[in-house]
């Protein structure tokens, strides 16, 4: 329980840290048309990278779905943030990764090469997005473990509850009373467990 509290946790900080980003700066483009003042085109994170906002709502739905979601689901919503987290840390990389930014800016930003005189990078929202991208692959651990430790104590059979209770003090619970009476068997009486169980 506590895993998937702190899972949700990480997925919320992760998408508040996208929507930061995506308000953030990333690329700035100078031109010069040779009639004007010169102009800068500052591109934001949602601009420059549009699948940021997206991304963060995906993982506010994710943090939303871990409260309804058990076993292999919760595994599949596992496998999903974490490949949003890689998605997460590409969009964020590739700031830092691609040689001229200057060309692909001045396309966003709606400016003609031949007046494009240079491009600035700001690597403040990139940085909160890589954090955003580790969080979330954090997180996604969490739920993958979440659902493994949930998984192995979701179900104990009949049998294994019988043996249970003959290791404890002798009492019946309540769910063993049932067990008794689905199987046909008096939980009162004493004799009859003792001969089932020595017969098997």
């Amino acid at each position: 329980m506590v895993k998937r509290r702190l899972a949700q946790a990480l997925l919320v900080v992760a998408a508040v840290g996208l929507w930061a980003a995506s308000r953030l700066p990333w690329v700035a483009i100078q031109s010069f048309d040779g009639l004007g003042q010169p102009k800068t085109v500052t591109l934001s994170g949602a601009s420059w990278s549009t699948a940021l906002l997206p991304l963060a709502i995906l993982l506010l739905a994710a943090a939303v779905a871990v409260v309804a979601v058990r076993g292999w689901p919760l595994r599949l919503l596992a496998v999903l943030v974490a490949a949003a987290s890689l998605a997460i840390g590409y969009l964020a990389v590739s700031l830092w990764v691609v040689r001229d930014v200057a060309a692909r800016g001045a396309d966003l930003a709606h400016v003609s090469l031949l007046t494009l005189v240079g491009s600035q990078r700001y690597h403040a929202g990139a940085v909160i997005a890589l954090a955003a991208a580790v969080c979330t692959l954090v997180g996604a651990v969490l739920l993958m473990r979440s659902a493994a430790s949930g998984g192995a104590t979701k179900y104990v059979t009949p049998a294994a509850r019988r043996s249970q209770a003959q290791r404890g003090d002798g009492t019946l619970s309540e769910r063993m009373i049932w067990d008794a009476l689905d199987e046909g068997r008096d939980p009162t009486d004493r004799s009859q467990s003792d001969s089932d169980t020595e017969g098997r």
